[in-house]
């Protein structure tokens, strides 16, 4: 076994080489490598023991982060100037190499970086939905874990890490894992997780959801009875379970 990291912005965690994607990984995200064949490796991340196959040309050696990216987005550019070219895009929660500061910029291998969108690794955020709705908006994409494309779980996870709390990458691990279940009728709150077979949802005030879903093919606020309605109509089934954290 192998220590490694992710040298691309977003790469695809495959069900076995060159087969389907399970879930995303970001930049500078750890992981074991356990296995390699043909150009292929199989890891496990750091962040929630996902496994899966990655290309080799993805990885690198490892390098402990010391800052994250906090903002929904970020570029890296060429010189500490935002009119040089930017180099590469980031999303929220890669993870960097701080090499020094330079007025605004924070310089690392990539490039200058824009020092307001990072945090130090270690610093946390106090409101998970709050991190979930910088995501408003974003495409939805089966497995995706970026600002270019989420999932119902990975919209939970990545609000969730973000506030240090240990989040499993799939939302039927989540409903197993997250929370403490409430009973049926128990009115919901901010925080709340609503699931589903096969789906999950945040509740972001009264009587609304927020979640990444297939039928908008976005991350959107939906009124909670309405979202509830649509998705049994549509042979999706009732609420499975309703989760306080």
């Amino acid at each position: 076994m192998t220590r490694a990291r992710v040298i691309r912005p977003v790469v695809d965690l495959l069900r076995k080489p060159k087969g389907p994607r399970d879930r995303q990984l970001l930049y500078g995200d750890g992981l074991d490598v356990t296995e390699q064949s043909g150009g292929w490796c199989r890891v496990v991340s750091d962040k929630d023991g996902y496994q899966g196959w990655l290309r080799a040309d993805q990885l690198g050696p490892d390098a402990p982060a010391t800052h994250w990216i906090w903002a929904p987005a970020t570029h890296a550019y060429a010189q500490p100037d935002i009119k040089s070219p930017d180099r590469v895009s980031l999303s929220f929660g890669s993870r960097i190499v701080v090499l020094s500061q330079q007025d605004r910029f924070v310089e690392t291998e990539l490039g200058f970086i824009p020092a307001a969108h990072v945090k130090p690794v270690g610093t946390l955020l106090n409101d998970p939905v709050a991190v979930a709705e910088l995501f408003l908006g974003t495409p939805y994409l089966w497995g995706g874990n970026s600002r270019w494309g989420l999932d119902c779980s990975g919209l939970v996870q990545a609000g969730l890490l973000a506030c240090g709390v240990a989040c499993p990458g799939d939302s039927g691990d989540q409903e197993w894992e997250l929370g403490t279940a409430l009973p049926q009728g128990t009115p919901a709150q901010r925080g709340d997780l609503l699931f589903w077979k096969g789906h999950v949802a945040w509740v972001s005030g009264d009587n609304m959801l927020l979640h990444a879903n297939a039928h908008h093919m976005a991350v959107v606020f939906e009124p909670m009875d309405q979202a509830i309605a649509r998705i049994e109509a549509q042979g999706d089934g009732p609420v499975t379970a309703h989760k306080r954290l």
